[in-house]
Parts: C-alpha cells; sequence; structure tokens
C-alpha cells in the first residue's frame, strides 16, 4: 500500500529501475537538427504566406529556392554520403580467431571523416545482433592515425580494422586516406564560399531582382566547380578492399549528386531571369508582381550602371517606356564629332 505520493509502483521504497535499453544508431544528429530547422521555416514561412498581399508569387518563389539551396549546402557539407560503399562478407570476428561472422559493412566518406558500420547475425544465440558505427575525423594530419589507434584499444571487431587501416596508411602506394583529406579539404571550403553568396544573394534579392539573379548564377557555379573538383582529387587508382565473398567498392553518393543537382538549378534559375529581365523587363514585373516604386529602383540602378560605364541614357521622342542608350560622343582629329548610334529599348511601364 502506497504511503506517500512518489511510494507507488516501488518495491521496499527503492528508486524506480528502468532496464537498459541501446540501440544502434540510424542517422546523424547533426543533420536531422539540419532537417528540422528547413522543416520548420517552410513551415513558418507557409503559415505567414496568406497574410502577404504584394509580391505572393515573388515571395514564395524567393523563400522557397532560398531554403531549399541553403539547406542542400549545409546538410552536404556536413554530410557522409560524397563517397560510399556496401559489401557482404565472411570474415573473422578478431584477429588470429576461427570464429567467422556474415555480416554487411559499409563505409560512408564525407569531407571531414568517414563512417564504418557493421551488421551482422549473433554470435551466439544470447547474444545481441552486431551493430556498429564508428566514425573517424581527418581534420589534423594525425587524426585518421590517432582515430585507427583508438579504435584498437577498443578492440573493434576485425572488418572495422581493416577498412580503417586503408585509411591511416599514407607511404609508398597506399595514399587512399591523403587523397579523400585533400578532396574533402578543398571542397569544404568550396562549399563554404557558396554558402556565403547564398547568404549575399538573399539580400540582393530583396533590393534588386536582377543582382540576386547574378549571385543565385555564381552561387551555381561554386556547387558545380565543388563538384568537378572534387571528382578531380579522389584516388587515381579505385580503392577496393577484399573481403571474404564480396570486395567492397566505392561509387558516388547522394551528397555528390544533390550538389550536383543545386548547382544546375541555381544556374538554370538564375539565367533564366537575368535574361528575362534583360529582355522583356515589363514581362517580368507581370511574373513577379512587381509594383512601378521597385520596377522605378531597378531601372535607376540600371541607368547608374550605364552611366558608369560612359552610356546616356535619353527618353525617346513620344514614348514612355522608351529609352535611347548612347555612347558619348568623343572629339575626332579635326574637332568633329563622333555620333554613335544609339540603341532604342524598351524598360516596360514604370
Amino acid at each position: 500500500m502506497a504511503n506517500g505520493w512518489f511510494d507507488a509502483f516501488r518495491s521496499e521504497g527503492g528508486p524506480t529501475l528502468y532496464g537498459e535499453n541501446r540501440t544502434s544508431v540510424t542517422q546523424d544528429a547533426l543533420l536531422v537538427a539540419l532537417y528540422i530547422l528547413f522543416i520548420m521555416f517552410m513551415f513558418a514561412f507557409l503559415i505567414i504566406l496568406p497574410g502577404i498581399r504584394k509580391e505572393r508569387f515573388k515571395t514564395f518563389f524567393a523563400v522557397t529556392v532560398s531554403l531549399f539551396v541553403g539547406t542542400v549546402i549545409l546538410v552536404c557539407t556536413y554530410g557522409s554520403d560524397w563517397h560510399v560503399g556496401e559489401a557482404n562478407i565472411a570474415c573473422p570476428y578478431k584477429a588470429f580467431s576461427d570464429i567467422k561472422i556474415e555480416a554487411r559493412v559499409g563505409v560512408k566518406i564525407g569531407l571531414r571523416s568517414f563512417n564504418i558500420t557493421l551488421h551482422g547475425a549473433p554470435l551466439s544465440t544470447v547474444d545481441d545482433p552486431l551493430y556498429y558505427n564508428e566514425r573517424i575525423s581527418w581534420l589534423g594530419l594525425e587524426d585518421v592515425k590517432t582515430g585507427y589507434k583508438a579504435a584498437l584499444v577498443k578492440g573493434l571487431p576485425y572488418p572495422i580494422l581493416t577498412v580503417a587501416e586503408y585509411f591511416s596508411v599514407d607511404h609508398e602506394g597506399f595514399i587512399w586516406g591523403r587523397c579523400y583529406r585533400s578532396a574533402g579539404y578543398y571542397s569544404y571550403m568550396l562549399l563554404w564560399t557558396a554558402f556565403a553568396i547564398w547568404l549575399v544573394g538573399n539580400v540582393l534579392f530583396c533590393m534588386v531582382l536582377r543582382y540576386g539573379a547574378y549571385s543565385m548564377i555564381l552561387t551555381g557555379v561554386l556547387l558545380l566547380l565543388t563538384n568537378g573538383l572534387y571528382y578531380m582529387l579522389l584516388p587515381k587508382y579505385e580503392l577496393r578492399i577484399h573481403f571474404d565473398l564480396e570486395v567492397l567498392r566505392f561509387k558516388l553518393g547522394w551528397c555528390y549528386w544533390l550538389v550536383l543537382a543545386t548547382g544546375i538549378l541555381c544556374i538554370c534559375v538564375g539565367a533564366t531571369i537575368a535574361v528575362v529581365d534583360a529582355c522583356s523587363p515589363q514581362h517580368m514585373s507581370l511574373i513577379f508582381e512587381m509594383d512601378k516604386d521597385e520596377r522605378r529602383r531597378e531601372f535607376e540602378a540600371g541607368r547608374e550602371e550605364m552611366e558608369s560605364r560612359g552610356y546616356e541614357l535619353s527618353q525617346y521622342p513620344g514614348h514612355t517606356h522608351l529609352y535611347e542608350i548612347r555612347q558619348r560622343s568623343s572629339k575626332a582629329p579635326n574637332d568633329r564629332v563622333r555620333e554613335e548610334p544609339a540603341v532604342v529599348v524598351n524598360v516596360g511601364a514604370l
């Protein structure tokens, strides 16, 4: 019978005890946090979207594309699926042992570290299944060797030690760890550069749409440059780790292909906006629901840019939205004024 508020379901007055519940690692906590952050921002934006009265389409388009690009950059920067490989193996559980296990080993190589997973059947009927997930960082020159020594001290299974040894050795032909580390380092720097340009582009989209399009193109170029540089710096000779039953081979992972697709998307969207804005600004105003004041601000910014390059803009006689672009006249040797041909452009109804 309970004597107090907190005595129910306790035996002999002792504290409540819960059994051990160990679970295997399924997802990277940092990536899950980035996914949740993106979903929260997108959900909050969709809630306030009906309250936006002016430029609703422009706001929805800019925010959706911007959130997607920013999330892709961050997820792929910290993701571990740039170069991946899996294989079904049958090998000793530990060195100098006759006990063999049948398991599936997987390797996921990222820009800052690599993960080794091992899933297999239990060693006996009373043991739990094998679930190992070990991450070794290579931010420093000696991090891989330090991680490999720590794995030896922990007594990890032989398949994990075999894979880690291929990345820790750095002499003669065993340079796979060095190549992957170089590829990850330079790709990491390029992705952060693209992220900085992406931040600047968000500000420019709110000011002048054309300049925001230019920044989006630059972001896409940096993302494609990241893909190209990573592929070039991969090991010249393919890494193959031989086990019983199967050879562990590597292929490009979803992080690589996602960055490639996002880079192409940024270039296509940015180039489309820039071309349409230059050729038919009145259609751009209609598509993005721009008001006259914003269109006027963009026109004045373009006028200042043209005047700084030595051109003059004057309104075409009899038209309100046609302007002449003429290069400033220069003096000929005989003091004659040389007239430059004028170009008439349609800037839309301002």
